[in-house]
């Protein structure tokens, strides 16, 4: 059974796409099983450039099945959007399939996020706006709509009636805001039910199925370990679970079917949004990191705040999801410093502390302790084993991979498909 799954090991923003991408040639199936367009992959295929949200990374693979399981949260209109534009440009789309039971994003969620955000001020999250926090919530609560329902339309109306009966008073008592009517949003619901139809499908059966007849799947996990909602860095965090656990629950396959679980880090750190940053660069480092790296949230549009690598958080990924293997990205990016911090362990309190501390208050006052590696000058795109890297960056993915607990089986040197190394197959 070749199921595998693969994560962010940090705040997201990994090159999780490009990783996927590399294995598309030998996945039969490619599952998103979290999180909704708030995600953001960015793969380069050639000389084009995709920019993926909600969609798995796999559609771009004709022999792949890209699917987008029961824990994902779906925005109808950026699913089409997506879809019109990877039709546009001749990717076939066809073979996609979507749960029943994957939750729909609402306009009044998106419209209560927003204000939401507003209403907070500076205590906001710095969520997306894009209504994924509430959908999660409506899904908990037992008043979320599923995609399945569009095909009910009793019961559709009856769970947008109940669901829109709280919000509405917090929309016009708390946030002067007009009511929603139900009747407008049963109906832009509806009208895009004849066109998922034919995406829509048991895909828990689907994929079980599939692992018996040893079809190799990948589940593809949306942000990263430190924005997962119980073991990220809370309350700055996403609304689902992009750690290895959330593939059983947001695909429907049990834990005993995984067998590689697969860490995407970056050679050096990046977060968007608020929240802790203990490596995070307010000088010219950051702001060459961020100008070399492209450093801007594919979703969000926003530039991403940008530190040296953090081994603490990279142990921690290790531990929480159980992970067997690493994927490195963007080394090429470093190249060009004479000298490279890596954070070893933290000071809180005047005590080195080697994990990462479960209190928020201990990891807010965090200060990284620093080990200097030498950097390297010599172009490494071009590279295609490891051998072929400077020895001063040879050093560099050795010592990240002694700090970090797993092995690192492959490296990216480009952001190209071709310009990555690949030291032990995942598959």
């Amino acid at each position: 059974m070749p199921a595998l799954v693969l994560l962010g090991a940090q705040w997201g923003d990994e090159g999780k796409g490009k990783a996927t991408d590399l294995l598309g040639g030998s996945v039969d199936y490619v599952v998103r099983y979290q999180g909704g367009n708030n995600a953001g992959h960015t793969v380069v295929v050639g000389d084009q450039k995709y920019a993926l949200h909600l969609l798995p990374s796999g559609i771009l693979t004709p022999e792949c099945t890209p699917v987008i399981g029961n824990g994902v949260v779906v925005d109808p209109s950026v699913l089409f959007s997506e879809l019109n534009g990877l039709n546009e440009r001749g990717v076939d789309t066809s073979k996609l399939l979507i749960s029943g039971n994957a939750h729909l994003i609402t306009s009044y969620n998106v419209t209560v996020d927003k204000v939401t955000e507003r209403f907070l001020g500076k205590r906001k999250i710095g969520t997306t706006g894009r209504g994924i926090g509430p959908t999660y919530a409506d899904k908990i609560n037992r008043v979320g709509i599923r995609i399945q329902d569009l095909y009910d339309e009793s019961i559709l109306t009856q769970k947008v009636e109940a669901a829109l009966e709280v919000k509405n008073q917090l929309l016009t008592k708390l946030y002067n805001r007009r009511a929603i009517e139900a009747g407008q949003v049963v109906e832009e619901l509806l009208s895009y039910a004849d066109r998922l139809k034919p995406y829509v499908a048991d895909t828990v059966l689907v994929l079980n199925q599939a692992l018996e007849q040893d079809k190799v799947v990948l589940f593809e996990g949306g942000q990263g370990t430190l924005l997962d909602i119980d073991h990220g860095t809370y309350p700055f965090v996403t609304s689902s679970n992009p750690t290895a656990g959330g593939a059983c629950t947001g695909a429907g396959v049990g834990p005993t079917k995984i067998s590689r679980v697969i860490g995407i880090l970056k050679a050096y750190t990046t977060r968007v949004g608020s929240g802790p940053f203990p490596t995070e660069l307010f000088d010219e480092d950051g702001a060459a990191l961020r100008r070399i790296g492209g450093e801007r949230g594919v979703t969000t549009g926003r530039d991403r705040r940008c530190g040296w690598f953090d081994a603490v958080i990279a142990r921690y990924a290790t531990r929480v999801n159980g992970l067997t293997d690493f994927f490195l990205t963007k080394l090429d990016v470093l190249t060009g410093w004479e000298e490279i911090p890596v954070c070893v362990a933290y000071e809180i309190d005047g005590k080195r502390v080697e994990e990462l501390p479960y209190s928020q208050t201990d990891f807010h006052h965090a200060k990284p302790v620093y080990e200097t590696l030498p950097g390297w000058s010599e172009d490494i795109t071009k590279a295609k084993t490891f051998a072929d890297l400077p020895k001063n960056a040879q050093a560099y993915v050795k010592a990240l991979e002694d700090m970090s607990g797993a092995p690192i089986s492959a490296i990216g040197v480009g952001p190209g498909r071709d310009e990555t190394i690949e030291i032990n197959s995942f598959i």
